[in-house]
């Protein structure tokens, strides 16, 4: 057997590229929304700060600033004020955001069982723990 390439990082960079094209065409298709969006639905929730929201996704808070005013603008997202802390917002989802959520479930749903076609079961889950170990861990 052929010794596993040893590119790691570039085999990751690919694969994550070639993965969000494919899940972003899927995701506007189904709902409007690109997987930048939906992560940042995701991380909103029930009701997130911004520096909440910046720290699920591991991104600057200037960053995720400006994603929050695009999702604002449409319509997806709402700003309330913090109830203790008077320069913050408390983000929600607005019913657009809600209803954005549910269409884009099935065709999710349709790219992590493609996901498990290529890699197998076993794959899928070795793959998802050991990608999630390199998103945890501290470099």
């Amino acid at each position: 057997m052929p010794e596993p390439d040893q590119r790691l990082f570039f085999l990751l960079q690919q694969a994550a590229h070639r993965l969000r094209v494919a899940a972003d065409r899927r995701c506007l298709s189904a709902a409007g929304i690109t997987t930048a969006q939906l992560g940042a639905l995701f991380a909103i929730g029930e009701g997130s700060t911004q520096r909440e929201v910046a720290e699920q996704l591991g991104q600057r808070e200037s960053a995720v600033t400006a994603m929050v005013t695009r999702l604002v603008d449409a319509g997806l997202v709402a700003k309330q004020p913090h109830p203790h802390e008077h320069r913050a917002v408390v983000l929600r989802l607005a019913a657009a955001g809600e209803e954005a959520l549910v269409r884009v479930g099935p065709a999710i749903e349709e790219f992590n069982a493609r996901l498990r076609a290529v890699l197998g079961e076993a794959g899928f889950r070795d793959t998802a723990e050991g990608v999630g170990k390199l998103a945890r861990s501290e470099w």
